[in-house]
């Protein structure tokens, strides 16, 4: 799901990149973001810009805020060049599971992106916070993210009416993957090279053995900061 590539070959190792296209399309977000942070009133938050992060985020697609958030994670470095590829996971288990980029497997909740690859787990939960997100399409946006209210929910919500789907980036396909059941035979050692890459906006693939859960996900491009 790198912020670098929207376009790769068929097979990872063929991949091509399209920086070029991306990067292009992140400076005019950047831009816009300026005039649009500078246009809000002085009473509402400031927001700086920080390198693009990403969130793992559940909820229906067509809401415009909802409960929850507890359960969103944030990546905030990409997980796509820190990844695995499947054909790598035999590697990956010899050396104790400690990946290349020095982040941990964990076989009881192991996440895979679009392009077939193996991916570090975002950190749970999403701080609580105001962030310019967008789906690198043709909507900006604050999300705010609440605190835990007595019960350990984060509400969240979204300006302008803006949905979450307004906002998913929808190329970025995120599954987390956990075991069915107690024998704990879900593996990425399972799962279908065939099926990747993933079509965008197409469902993942299911892996034997595996519950999965599907995340859209945000590109998180500023973070609001004390007056």
């Amino acid at each position: 799901m790198s912020e670098f590539r929207i376009f790769r070959e068929k097979t990872v190792s063929q991949r091509v990149s399209s920086s070029a296209l991306v990067a292009m399309g992140l400076l005019l977000l950047l831009a816009a973001l300026g005039q649009w942070a500078h246009a809000k009133s002085e009473d509402q938050a400031k927001f700086k810009r920080i390198s693009t992060q990403f969130i793992a985020a559940l909820g229906d697609p067509g809401a415009t805020s909802g409960s929850g958030a507890q359960g969103w994670g944030l990546w905030r470095l990409d997980p796509g060049p820190r990844g695995v590829r499947l054909g790598g996971y035999e590697r990956l288990k010899a050396a104790g599971g400690v990946a290349p980029a020095q982040w941990q497997f964990d076989s009881t909740d192991w996440w895979l992106e679009e392009y077939g690859l193996i991916t570090e787990q975002p950190d749970f939960p999403v701080p609580p916070c105001e962030y310019i997100v967008t789906g690198n399409r043709e909507v900006m946006t604050v999300l705010t993210v609440h605190p835990a209210d007595e019960e350990g929910d984060r509400r969240w919500e979204l300006d302008d009416g803006v949905t979450l789907y307004d906002v998913t980036h929808l190329a970025c396909r995120s599954e987390r993957y956990t075991p069915a059941a107690s024998d704990n035979l879900c593996s990425p050692a399972k799962a279908q090279r065939t099926a990747f890459p993933v079509t965008p906006g197409a469902t993942m693939p299911p892996v034997e053995g595996c519950d999965k859960q599907n995340y859209a996900v945000l590109f998180v491009i500023g973070v609001a900061v004390e007056n």
